[in-house]
């Protein structure tokens, strides 16, 4: 038996921030904070639908305050940047062959947002 203590390394608060991989990586996870919001928010909304015109008009108000909307607006950029940081790395999780030729990973990555374009506009064709 030993009396030496174990070597424990110190990890600060801030060593997400020595690194510029670790800084993108932690804007990347930090997009999830203002998608939460919207989230509450859509789930409040269903429920409000649900209760009747009066809780969904008061919805509809709260949701037309410019604090909510700049909320939201920030939640719908941190999606994009979420989407676009998950749709580069594609290509490298998943490598498509055709034909035993690696595809470009530009295609890939335009595929994946004409899926989101063609999707977007069929939901608001249908709103």
């Amino acid at each position: 038996m030993s009396n030496r203590k174990p070597y424990v390394r110190e990890m600060t608060r801030t060593w997400w921030k020595d690194s510029s991989f670790y800084r993108f990586y932690m804007l990347r996870e930090a997009t999830v904070l203002p998608l939460i919001f919207f989230t509450i928010c859509l789930t409040f909304g269903l429920g409000c639908l649900v209760k009747g015109p009066d809780a969904w008009q008061g919805w509809l108000n709260f949701m037309a305050n410019p604090i909510v909307i700049i909320l939201n607006i920030i939640a719908l950029a941190g999606s994009l940047f979420h989407a676009q940081t998950f749709f580069s790395m594609m290509p490298q999780v998943v490598p498509i062959r055709i034909k035993g030729k690696k595809l470009d990973k530009k295609i890939i990555v335009l595929a994946q947002w004409a899926v989101v374009a063609v999707i977007t506009a069929i939901v608001l064709a249908l709103v």
